[in-house]
């Protein structure tokens, strides 16, 4: 028998049992379809990771508070190491970077009127603007005045803006932050929401002033380094690690409380933990396919038991050993390949639908579709040998006396 008739005859098995064969290459179609969805969400994720990447400059280095390993033992809160002053040490020092940017940042609760949201606060410096590539749309952004008065000012994301005011002009109005009132002077340049995070979804306010009015910290969250240009971005990194630790008088052989991170660390750090997260996933849709597979060799078994008899009277017709099992393995197979069809379809509409759900961004790799296609013909071999072993194996006077 040729291949061609060992399709017909797949197909042909498979349209007479619909249901079972539906139930059958059901978890190749979820196993396949999720390989599919969740790859497209990963590859999506780097792909929003690289941009923001490139339009924050690859000369961005972030100074975040780390553990102190002093005495060989953690500090009892490894947030609360970065200060005002070493902001200030910074500034006066730095040679190889211009800007140095406070950060403290926390959720809060956000009034106007009778409209209220719950959103990020962000105390910070007028530099800002530039380290974190903001643009101001309507009024104006604060100035180093206002910081050094402890101001009650603040500036608006878009969706805060959407949220509290609708079409009208924000500026010159007066919100209220944790019950402590704030003069509008400013709404920012709407940037788009990406994956997880919003950066239109944030109030900024004077770093002074959310340090001593509203969150009652005398410590940063960060401090954003720029470096003169790309080339300088080395010996930034260890001009900043080398101040600071100055300031904070850690010796050479103990571990800093604060590390010092440039955008292409922070890219790998977010590229390993989305890996993880799609490694996770993908384990998943393996189990899911090798459940598939297991379906299919129970069908295909039950199958032999089946045309047992069928079998039998092929063999005393001259059908060989061969063609009883590429006769099975066919069947299997094409059982496996239609569920890959059917998976690869399920996961680029999930991942099509993905946006309009979470907006996360998705990016549908081909390579990946291609290789679940491939993944899910191997398991219909692989699922299948083992019947189409048993039926080619059988003796055709035994399968003809068969009940």
């Amino acid at each position: 028998m040729s291949i061609l008739e060992s399709l017909a005859n797949a197909f042909h098995g498979l349209l007479a049992n619909k249901l079972r064969s539906m139930l059958t290459m059901l978890g190749v179609i979820i196993g396949v379809g999720a390989i599919i969805t969740t790859t497209s969400i990963g590859e999506g994720a780097k792909a929003e990771i690289t941009d923001r990447i490139k339009t924050l400059g690859a000369n961005i280095l972030a100074v975040r508070p780390g553990q102190s390993m002093f005495r060989g033992r953690g500090s009892a809160d490894a947030r609360r190491t970065l200060t005002v002053e070493d902001l200030n040490i910074l500034r006066q020092r730095g040679k190889n970077f211009r800007y140095a940017t406070p950060e403290i940042s926390s959720r809060a609760q956000v009034k106007y009127l009778s409209k209220n949201t719950n959103t990020t606060i962000v105390g910070t410096s007028p530099e800002y603007l530039v380290t974190a590539n903001f643009q101001i749309e309507n009024g104006m952004f604060f100035t180093e005045n206002h910081i050094i008065y402890r101001e009650r000012v603040c500036v608006l994301g878009k969706t805060v803006v959407d949220t509290l005011f609708g079409n009208r002009d924000p500026v010159g109005k007066t919100v209220k932050i944790k019950n402590v009132s704030f003069h509008v002077l400013g709404v920012m340049k709407e940037k788009g929401a990406s994956g997880w995070r919003n950066p239109d979804d944030q109030v900024f306010i004077p770093y002074s002033t959310a340090m001593k009015r509203v969150f009652g910290n005398e410590f940063l969250s960060s401090i954003s380094v720029q470096a003169n240009s790309d080339k300088d971005l080395e010996d930034a990194e260890a001009e900043v690690t080398e101040i600071i630790r100055k300031q904070h008088k850690i010796p050479a052989n103990k571990e800093p409380d604060f590390h010092v991170r440039n955008q292409a660390e922070f890219m790998e750090m977010f590229e390993a933990s989305g890996q993880t997260f799609t490694n996770m996933i993908l384990g998943i849709a393996v189990v899911s396919l090798l459940v598939g597979g297991i379906g299919i060799m129970n069908i295909m078994l039950v199958s032999v038991t089946e045309r047992t008899k069928e079998i039998g009277l092929r063999k005393a017709v001259g059908a060989q050993r061969l063609d009883i099992l590429i006769q099975f393995l066919v069947e299997s197979t094409t059982l496996a390949l239609i569920g890959g069809i059917v998976g690869v379809g399920v996961g680029i509409g999930g991942a099509l639908l993905v946006p309009s759900i979470w907006e996360w961004r998705t990016v549908i790799s081909p390579v990946y579709g291609i290789l679940s296609f491939i993944v899910s013909a191997l398991v219909g071999v692989f699922f299948g040998a083992y019947p189409a072993w048993k039926a080619a194996k059988l003796h055709p006077i035994d399968a003809l006396r068969h009940e």
